[in-house]
């Protein structure tokens, strides 16, 4: 039997669809994460791990037979692949790639360059690219062509959060997480000048404008 076949999950059908991700009214932070540059939680810690075991389930049931192989995106998304990665039940691999389209502003420059490349070589694989936040889509359009340029047997998306109405055209993402409202925020990975990255939950930025963030 394989390891899927041993595991109870969630069903993954439902991994397809993003779920809006509901405001939470006057749910603040507490103790020790009160600090008056947050604003209300967006996605609390406990809907963030009920949704990524929806997400690794579906993995598990799409890729049986042929792990993929996990691209994440640095920074943002390396909490959200860890997590990931531990609901999938296969041998998956991981590699990582760093791109930046913001420099030190808060809005894309329109230009993606690559930080980091990927140490793997994508000929053949089936590559799953990881995403924390998909905003306007830019990066993950580039992203998509420059994989595809290497050659992986296929190539599909998993994000996290996409926040809503900034997209010219339609995302096709594969895996999709939540649905959330077109303002800056920051938690579970997602930074400000590297701050913020370990809050448990997503939650808004309220401390005017930061010097940079959101990867």
């Amino acid at each position: 039997m394989s390891l899927a076949g041993r595991l109870e999950l969630p069903d993954p059908a439902s991994a397809r669809v993003g779920l809006p991700a509901a405001r939470h009214p006057g749910l603040r932070p507490t103790p020790p994460w009160d600090d008056p540059a947050l604003g209300e939680i967006i996605v609390p810690a406990s809907e963030l791990q009920e949704r990524i075991g929806v997400l690794g389930a579906a993995v598990t049931a799409d890729y049986a037979g042929r792990p993929p192989l996990l691209v994440g995106v640095l920074k943002g998304a390396c909490i959200f692949l860890s997590d990931l990665a531990r609901a999938v039940g296969l041998p998956v691999e991981v590699d990582f790639m760093a791109v930046s389209s913001y420099g030190d502003a808060t809005r894309t420059s329109g230009v993606v360059r690559i930080v980091k490349d990927l140490d793997i070589d994508l000929s053949g694989r089936h590559v799953l690219i990881v995403e924390d936040i998909v905003d306007s889509g830019l990066t993950l359009s580039f992203l998509r062509r420059n994989l595809l340029a290497r050659h992986p047997a296929s190539l599909e998306v998993c994000a996290l959060l996409v926040k809503d109405g900034l997209q010219e055209t339609p995302l096709d993402l594969a895996y999709e997480g939540f649905r959330i409202p077109p303002e800056f925020v920051v938690g579970y990975g997602l930074d400000v000048a590297e701050r913020y990255r370990n809050l448990p939950f997503v939650c808004e930025y309220l401390e005017g404008e930061p010097a940079a963030g959101g990867r």
